[in-house]
């Protein structure tokens, strides 16, 4: 009987490996699957590694990925490049930085192959002059300027239309130590057009010699004496806000004339100031329009606004104050309840599967972490896509657990801020992922499919989550499924690669639902 205890394939505690698995050990000490090397690139493009986990710091981290990315492209340098495009057009991550990251460590250390699809592959990752500026610092630090780098930055001006280019010219003018003129100097690209060499030539020298429009009203935009002077350039040339003068941004006229073609993710950002400045109020044109925009279905897709960042938007306006706490703002109440809106309208229509869920939400210690640089911790970036579900299927159970279980009083009538206060700052105790499965199998809940929201850092528990599904499957006469939700970009996953029944899911993109749907029903 004592061996019978201290041996059992069936039930065996986190702290070792299931007899016959090749589990490995987690960066808190117990056993878990690895991805295969693919699935860790994903999670790296998709999560990034900026800000680390609980139980690793960035720099460990991005090593720990950067080492598969170069094991990857080493032997399949090219198809990491695909796979990179096909991240970051798709708008799968919140953020493009390890996509560009990833594609600069490709133009540098792999093959000749590799390097010259990276460099062919830059303009359909790096998209903006933002996203250009960071390659070129990567690269910077990466390898030299050699004739390929040159070229490909050559390529990058030459392939946009001029008006694009212009518009990029003045919006981007600088970012991380690197502006337009320093890119055009290294690069000496032969312009495509009498109209590219016009536009280089007021980029490198400041001289125009032909007209240029946005540029020439740029410089009238400078001049101006007034806000209504500005607010009217502004519409007639549809200049973007970094071409407005500082003490111009204080005037909610100059706020309104930038609101009528200011792009999606833009205005998601600058709502904050336009209600600090007087523009959005209860009741007023501006407010309406933006509502109006906000609940677009076509134009959120079209922008590629990640519902991360409606997410972030919705959570930071409705508190009234900044991340960091500079800057305050009374919120417009409609406005709240449209990015609530806007943030079930991100994902992609999914029909229900009329089956019984148990959603599990990890508050453990580990997922008050913030994902990126954000400010919003993993655990409530897994409240926000339980309630994703929750607002789709009529039988869920959500909870909420650590080392112990606690019931979650979500429901679909809930809006999304007071969801998120349900777990935001109550992250406590060690982690076990089991705890869902047996929770189930304890008060004989019949359960379709669990799905776990978790950093997989799961420690504590007398018996793996594997091995608490397949006794939830025996006892109860279900097949039920898992879906384990990544909240990290860690190798680590609770779920057993050899079972069908079980789905790893990276990211929180407008598709997740329904590739999750796709799963369950088959």
């Amino acid at each position: 009987m004592k061996y019978g205890k201290l041996f059992n394939p069936l039930q065996t505690p986190q702290t070792m490996p299931i007899p016959g698995s090749n589990q490995v050990r987690n960066s808190a000490g117990a056993f878990v699957w690895t991805l295969d090397r693919w699935a860790v690139l994903d999670r790296f493009l998709i999560l990034g590694s900026e800000s680390g986990t609980y139980y690793a710091s960035p720099r460990a981290l991005t090593h720990e990925n950067v080492s598969n990315v170069l094991g990857l492209i080493a032997d399949h340098g090219e198809k990491v490049v695909e796979r990179i495009c096909e991240v970051s057009q798709a708008g799968r991550a919140a953020k493009n930085d390890a996509a560009v990251f990833t594609l600069a460590i490709c133009a540098s250390l792999g093959n000749d192959a590799t390097r010259m699809a990276a460099l062919n592959a830059l303009p359909n990752v790096c998209r903006t002059g933002t996203h250009l500026f960071l390659f070129a610092e990567l690269c910077n630090g990466l390898r030299g300027w050699g004739r390929g780098l040159r070229r490909a930055i050559g390529n990058w001006y030459n392939a946009k239309p001029t008006d694009d280019l212009e518009y990029q010219a003045i919006k981007y003018k600088q970012r991380e130590g690197w502006s337009h003129r320093d890119l055009l100097r290294l690069a000496h690209p032969v312009p495509a057009t009498d109209t590219h060499k016009a536009l280089y030539k007021w980029i490198v020298d400041g001289e125009q010699i032909e007209p240029l429009a946005q540029v020439e009203a740029m410089i009238r935009l400078q001049k101006s004496e007034s806000a209504q002077d500005a607010a009217e350039t502004i519409r007639l040339s549809r200049l973007p806000r970094e071409a407005v003068p500082t003490e111009l941004l204080k005037d909610a006229a100059v706020w309104d004339a930038l609101l009528d073609q200011m792009p999606m993710t833009a205005m998601i950002r600058n709502l904050a100031t336009m209600t600090r400045v007087g523009l959005l109020a209860p009741g007023s044109a501006a407010a309406a329009k933006v509502m109006k925009e906000l609940r677009n279905v076509d134009r959120l897709r079209r922008a590629r606004v990640h519902p991360m960042a409606l997410l972030l938007a919705q959570r930071t306006y409705a508190s009234g104050h900044g991340f960091k706490g500079s800057g305050r703002w009374v919120p417009v109440q409609s406005v709240v309840d449209a990015l609530d809106e806007a943030f079930y309208k991100a994902f992609v229509n999914v029909e229900p599967t009329g089956l019984r869920y148990l959603l599990g939400v990890d508050v453990s210690g580990s997922m008050a972490w913030s994902v990126g640089d954000s400010g919003v911790s993993a655990c409530e970036i897994a409240t926000a896509m339980a309630m994703v579900t929750i607002a789709t299927e009529e039988a869920v159970t959500p909870m909420a657990f650590s080392d112990e279980f606690r019931p979650l009083p979500l429901s679909k009538r809930m809006r999304l801020d007071d969801a998120l206060g349900h777990t935001r700052n109550q992250n406590f105790g060690a982690t076990d992922c089991a705890l869902p499965m047996k929770f189930a199998l304890q008060n004989r809940l019949k359960t379709d499919v669990f799905v776990v929201y978790t950093d997989n850092e799961t420690w504590i528990g007398d018996i793996h989550p594997a091995q608490a599904l397949e006794k939830y499957r025996q006892a109860m006469g279900i097949d039920a499924r898992l879906i384990v939700v990544a909240a990290t970009a860690t190798e680590f996953s609770i779920a057993d690669p050899n079972d069908a029944g079980m789905l790893d899911v990276v990211g929180f993109d407008a598709s997740v639902p329904a590739v999750m749907r796709q799963f369950i029903v088959g």
